[in-house]
């Protein structure tokens, strides 16, 4: 069963999801599912129940979405009137659709017209509404005006910058075995110009109960802030919980998502993980979870987004190639959060499986927790599965012009302290095979080794274990670290989309503690423009600069033995500068920079750094207690991983993202 609503909408479909592209879709499913619209929606419609027969009045079809929220089945439709020519010969409930200027005919007691910002057309066709009917409008559903950065267009994208957070929250019994979370960031809208923006906040429990609602100043201009859940359940007295934060950023400018690192921590150290943001947009399936290996227990959380339940047998889990899924039995309330455990749905499945999510767009991008029987415990996350990319055959003659064409880049962690186990990830419905090779580089750029991976078909799994293939063929990386890329290769045929992903997993030696981190392709460093790439995210393609976050660890754990790690991959398609031209700006807790280190990255190649490592001691305490580095370079697009050391007892990692 999939929620019909409109999330996302891609300007090409060929390539690349770019949810800035969304003319309207994702913005009219935030405004009529927001916690704070959805019990105005609901006495819109209990207030038309009670005025008799409804004509509704459907100007830019929006029907669709707003009955799946809202359930217009309820009303006494005296019928479904539109504004477009081109609409007629629709239904909705059995009424066929009929011109707006028919409407006076009907015997509608009120009409109920589907648009914001109503009173722009509506001075001007109300005279053709029935006589003495009670209008209601969607506007009825608004939020207050000074939540809104474009009051005079409510659909705006930048009035609608929101997005989950997981927050977990357990207190251990003296002092130990607690778990926390918390939401790092920083105020780049600031930095975009917006005046005084602030963040609306509401938490939901399992049940969906609204355990915490409140607004959050934020800093000044590029200043860092966190959002942690044991400062919350301190400020509003909650006892122990596990579920949602809603995060709204009202007032911007700049960007309308909400980005954000997502940190787990217990105070004895063997829960310690990092998470990108949940990306707003709930979409029909999401891949990329690895099953369990030996004595680990997989758990997948499920946000509800929206305020209405998930149906009984709506969320299910499959084997990737598999046609056999299997159905959670239990409705999940709205706004509610539900952690399932995969092997109840998937007793058979064993790493290196990987598990297809059927999500029917009732949720954001979903966390999975991995525990191990010695306590340690990660969070990661799924990526979602496209359903509108279709085989590209273009992208087979791509190497003429653009070299290596799409490149999916994972650090290899310096061996000394860490092993690396590689997997890629088929992430579209209709991908049916990746035709791969895999290419081990240096941190100096040299190519090591190269391994023809074949035409890997959907239902299998290969996994490439590092270790494995440089002690067969006794490679060496002289620096002691690298990266590898994933790159389609044609020698025996294959189709390929461009959405190329692949997810690696590391293990700290002295610890056995894991963490994983899944990613896709893109097309670096290059001159050449093909569809949208390569891709900027502020910019028109090319976009060969860089601007990434790099939050600094918050609490020390163990007595201040927790660091910052960061891995640095300068990726190119075709040859490039020959280094790249790195900055690492070290800020405070008011944004402002107090240090800067600058680094030269060889083409293709890495860097791999620890803040105690480049930032001295007393660079460090100018920061205040807290701040971030800004890894910026405008010669070259390069591609980060962040993460926390704690000693050796336990790390993170994920990619980063900039602003």
């Amino acid at each position: 069963m999939t929620l019909q609503i409109e999330t996302f909408k891609n300007a090409d479909l060929s390539h690349g999801w770019r949810p800035g592209n969304n003319a309207g879709g994702a913005t009219l499913f935030k405004a009529l599912g927001h916690p704070l619209s959805a019990p105005k929606g609901q006495a819109l419609i209990a207030g038309l129940v009670k005025a008799g027969p409804v004509a509704i009045y459907d100007p830019s079809g929006t029907i669709g979405n707003f009955h799946a929220y809202y359930d217009l089945g309820r009303l006494d439709v005296a019928g479904y009137y539109v504004q477009r020519i081109e609409d007629l010969g629709s239904a909705f409930l059995g009424h066929e659709a009929r011109l707006v200027s028919e409407m006076r005919n009907s015997n509608a007691k009120a009409v109920l017209v589907l648009a914001f910002d109503a009173q722009k057309t509506l001075p001007s066709i109300q005279h053709v509404f029935p006589e003495g009917a009670h209008v209601a409008t969607l506007d009825d559903m608004r939020l207050p005006d000074d939540m809104l950065t474009n009051k005079s267009n409510y659909l705006d994208p930048m009035n609608f910058a929101t997005n989950f957070a997981l927050m977990r929250e357990k207190k251990g019994a003296n002092g130990h075995d607690g778990i926390h979370t918390r939401v790092a960031s920083a105020n780049y809208w600031g930095l975009h110009g917006a005046e005084n923006p602030e963040l609306w906040l509401c938490l939901f429990d399992e049940k969906g109960n609204q355990l915490a609602e409140w607004r959050e100043t934020l800093p000044t201009a590029g200043a860092p802030f966190t959002l942690d859940s044991a400062e919350i359940r301190e400020r509003f007295g909650l006892d122990d919980f596990t579920g949602s934060l809603f995060i709204h950023a009202v007032r911007i400018k700049g960007h309308d998502v909400v980005k954000y690192a997502l940190d787990m921590y217990g105070e004895n150290g063997l829960a310690l993980s990092c998470s990108h943001d949940a990306n707003a947009w709930p979409a029909d399936y999401y891949a990329g979870m690895p099953a369990a290996e030996g004595d680990e227990r997989v758990t997948l959380f499920v946000q509800n987004s929206h305020p209405m339940p998930i149906p009984p047998r709506t969320v299910g889990l499959n084997v990737m190639g598999g046609q056999d899924v299997s159905w959670y039995e239990d409705e999940i309330p709205p706004f509610g959060t539900r952690g399932i455990p995969v092997e109840s749905l998937l007793p058979d499945a064993k790493w290196p499986d990987q598990i297809e999510i059927v999500a029917g767009r009732y949720f954001v991008r979903p966390r999975y927790e991995v525990t191990r029987g010695s306590g340690q415990r990660r969070l990661a996350h799924a990526n979602v599965e496209r359903t509108d990319l279709k085989p590209n055959p273009e992208i087979e003659n791509l190497g003429k012009h653009m070299g290596k064409g799409y490149i999916m880049p994972l650090p290899v962690l310096p061996r000394d302290k860490f092993e690396t186990v590689m997997l890629p990830t088929p992430m579209a419905r209709d991908e049916h095979e990746m035709p791969l090779r895999a290419e081990m580089i240096d941190a100096n750029g040299t190519t090591v080794a190269t391994k023809y991976l074949g035409r890997i078909p959907r239902r299998e799994s290969v996994a490439v274990d590092i270790e494995a293939w440089m002690t067969e063929e006794a490679l060496k990386l002289p620096s002691g670290y690298g990266h590898v890329e994933f790159l389609y290769d044609f020698r025996d045929g294959g189709e390929a989309n461009g959405w190329l992903h692949a997810l690696g997993r590391f293990e700290q030696k002295s610890s056995g503690h894991r963490a994983e981190t899944i990613f896709g392709a893109h097309i670096y460093n290059t001159a050449v423009i093909y569809k949208d790439e390569p891709q900027s995210y502020t910019n028109k393609p090319p976009g060969l600069t860089t601007r990434l976050f790099l939050r600094i660890a918050g609490p020390a754990l163990e007595d201040g033995a927790l660091d910052t790690l960061c891995h640095l991959i300068y990726p190119a398609s075709t040859d490039w500068h020959p280094k790249s031209s790195t900055l690492l700006i070290l800020h405070d807790a008011e944004g402002k920079p107090v240090a800067e280190e600058k680094i030269e990255i060889a083409c293709g190649g890495s860097f791999h750094w620890r803040l105690s490592e480049v930032f001295s001691r007393e660079d460090r305490e100018k920061m205040g207690g807290t701040g971030y580095v800004i890894i910026r370079d405008t010669t070259c697009r390069l591609f980060g991983f962040h993460g926390l050391v704690n000693g050796d007892k336990s790390f993170c990692l994920d990619h980063m993202f900039g602003f």
